[in-house]
């Protein structure tokens, strides 16, 4: 099921959002956020979704601001985390089609992944079944676990 998130999700969201940053290059964050954290990031993140399975959080995505300048205020950037024991099951898919539904509703004209590459296409190969193009890459913009790290953009109308 895919729903809103809701205050009780938070320990789940950063419980999963935690493996990515110790474990991962998916993220370019360096320390885990809190529950507090996340709960004072939801208040400027719409949408903010969970896929919800056996009752408990099995990932999430969200739609953020672009960039801060007012002239990027129809830009929004999406970001979709699974728990590391739910991916496979096409949860990403679920998540990244409710993301887009919801945005109809909104203001946003243009959506825009920054995907860390990992050296495995899964992002963005999900990301091109739902009509996200190619927009660039950014060489060596990060440096996580020892190693830098390009990072691919890809971009969709939502008009």
């Amino acid at each position: 099921m895919i729903r809103p998130a809701e205050p009780a999700d938070l320990a789940a969201v950063a419980a999963i959002y935690a493996h990515y940053v110790r474990e991962t290059v998916a993220t370019f964050d360096e320390t885990p956020r809190t529950e507090a954290d996340w709960r004072a990031k939801a208040a400027n993140l719409a949408p903010f979704l969970v896929a919800e399975l056996d009752g408990e959080v099995a990932g999430y995505a969200y739609v953020s601001a672009y960039r801060p300048k007012p002239a990027y205020r129809h830009t929004g950037e999406d970001s979709i985390y699974l728990a590391p024991d739910r991916t496979g099951l096409g949860l990403g898919g679920a998540l990244l089609e409710a993301l887009l539904t919801a945005c109809q509703k909104t203001e946003l004209r243009q959506l825009v992944a920054v995907i860390a590459d990992t050296g495995s296409d899964a992002s963005v190969a999900l990301h091109r079944r739902y009509g996200f193009e190619p927009a660039g890459r950014l060489k060596n913009v990060g440096f996580k676990h020892g190693r830098w790290i390009d990072t691919i953009l890809l971009q969709r109308a939502l008009d």
